[in-house]
């Protein structure tokens, strides 16, 4: 696809970007469209326009496949921090200003993260707006926001899954400590969450698939509890690979263990308070810095 420069300096439509920014996450011009509710062609009309407008290629596709191009994924953080520009613009204009309670789950992997600075900073540019913060395991939180019991959940769900707004795909490490040795003939002992959460279920998955043999020597209900039997040396755990705390390490080939695959870190937020300014202005907070914001805090 050839595009022609000479257009690149007009502006970017927010409507557009939204467009770019639901295939980024779903790859499908199809699953785009069903989510977006619009057709498959106007997502094409969509792409085709901003690619105009930048005057560059965003994305690669044929028959079976859809790749963002470099600077596809460089537009990634680029369209967020429009988007969210124009809706801080259009709520100041408006007079709209975010008021009440808001309603929030945080995975507690999470909370090492820069989130809670992105909290206090929305809190202080916010200041009608009360938080409820709810820290758990994802499993939980995703049920909570079900059941209308939150109105933002930010954690981990399967990779794929489509659902919520992709924040950040994350590769699976095993870790341990650097004195951690396996005798893969026996039981690989497990420091996990209960058996339900996704973490434990694709150590479960990936031995068994790896024919290994594993047990729970210890079930923890907190990221903090799973750290410390780690460094105790009770049994080892897997995390995301940016999560890794420095009391451990990432266990290597030595250890002769099977691949995890990967995670998504995502946003979903309640559908029945999904359109009110509060939810609208923490959604766009958390986005605009796109997969940093879920790097660990300084």
């Amino acid at each position: 696809m050839t595009v022609d420069p000479s257009v690149a300096s007009a502006g970017y439509d927010p409507v557009q970007l939204r467009t770019f920014l639901t295939l980024a996450q779903t790859h499908s011009f199809t699953q785009a469209a069903a989510r977006l509710g619009v057709r498959q062609s106007t997502v094409s009309q969509h792409l085709k326009k901003l690619e105009s407008s930048v005057g560059r290629v965003l994305v690669q596709r044929d028959t079976h496949t859809v790749d963002l191009t470099p600077d596809g994924e460089a537009m990634i953080g680029f369209a967020r921090t429009i988007l969210t520009a124009h809706a801080e613009a259009s709520a100041y204009f408006s007079g709209v200003r975010p008021v009440g309670r808001l309603r929030i789950g945080m995975s507690d992997d999470l909370a090492l993260t820069r989130l809670p600075q992105i909290l206090r900073d929305f809190r202080a540019e916010n200041p009608r707006v009360d938080l409820e913060l709810t820290v758990d395991q994802s499993g939980t939180l995703h049920r909570r926001l079900g059941n209308d019991r939150l109105d933002i959940f930010i954690g981990k769900r399967p990779s794929g899954s489509g659902e919520g707004t992709l924040v950040k795909r994350e590769r699976l490490v095993w870790v341990g400590t650097p004195t951690t040795r396996l005798d893969l003939g026996q039981p690989v002992p497990l420091a996990a969450y209960p058996k339900e959460s996704i973490s434990a279920q694709a150590m479960h998955t990936a031995l068994g698939r790896a024919g290994l043999g594993y047990r729970s020597a210890c079930v923890c209900r907190g990221v903090n509890g799973l750290i410390a039997a780690v460094a105790a040396g009770i049994g080892i755990s897997c995390l995301a690979a940016s999560l890794v705390p420095v009391q451990l390490v990432a266990l290597g080939e030595k250890h002769r263990l099977p691949e995890l695959g990967t995670i998504d870190l995502v946003l979903l937020t309640n559908p029945r308070t999904a359109d009110r300014p509060a939810s609208r202005a923490l959604a766009a907070a958390v986005l605009a810095g796109g997969p940093s914001t879920l790097r660990p805090s300084p």
